[in-house]
């Protein structure tokens, strides 16, 4: 069990998460709602849904993150710049875009390094958080998704979008954490869905979650 003071420091670790392509505009609404009361830090949404999260969360210190370019990361440079400037304008203050998977694994680092550094440029002031999609990955092509972030101007890196093969592993939070150094974050998503599984991440580095889950796991501190 958790004292209150541990829960709300845990919840403003969470990234309250509703990324399903059928989501409507109640069903976001409802996700602002809860994570208001619940005290996470931040909604993470489509970038379609940016402002009606932007207007559900007003008053409160829940932050708007948006995704782009997602969940592929193949579409152009140029598109996944535009959607994240117009996010941005939008409201959100965070984004978590997911990187070019094929020009990563073709080595082809220089496409890859301009495609992320074009996203921060268009994100201004807004935080990214780079989606490498890890279980697509070798080791090898993870540390290097997280030093191309880093050198990108990325603030996170992310391991899954949730909708690949498998989500977040201890064993990638760890390599990722030690790819990235104790600054930038590590952001564990996909597949979390108990309490335990939660602190194992932070325990291996991340210090952020990305959560569909959250009231379950929030209860669980109870």
């Amino acid at each position: 069990m958790f004292t209150d003071g541990i829960r709300k420091e845990f919840a403003r670790l969470i990234d309250h998460t509703l990324l399903k392509p059928d989501a409507t505009t109640a069903e976001v609404e409802h996700l602002c709602r809860e994570a208001i009361e619940l005290g996470v830090y931040a909604v993470c949404v489509n970038s379609s849904m940016v402002e009606t999260a932007v207007d559900a969360i007003a008053g409160s210190q829940v932050k708007v993150a948006a995704t782009t370019g997602f969940p592929l990361g193949a579409s152009s440079s140029g598109a996944k710049a535009r959607e994240t400037e117009l996010a941005v304008r939008a409201g959100a203050h965070e984004i978590d875009t997911v990187v070019q998977i094929g020009r990563l694994k073709e080595h082809n680092y220089q496409a890859v390094s301009q495609d992320l550094a074009d996203v921060v440029s268009a994100a201004g002031s807004a935080i990214v958080k780079v989606i490498i999609e890890a279980c697509l990955l070798t080791d090898e092509e993870k540390r290097m998704a997280c030093v191309l972030a880093v050198s990108a101007g990325a603030g996170f890196v992310k391991t899954s979008t949730g909708f690949s093969k498998y989500g977040a592993t201890i064993e990638d939070v760890r390599l990722m954490r030690v790819a990235v150094g104790p600054i930038v974050g590590v952001k564990a998503a996909g597949g979390i869905r108990d309490l335990r599984t939660a602190v194992a991440m932070l325990s291996a580095g991340a210090s952020r979650l990305g959560l569909s889950a959250t009231a379950a796991i929030l209860a669980e501190t109870r």
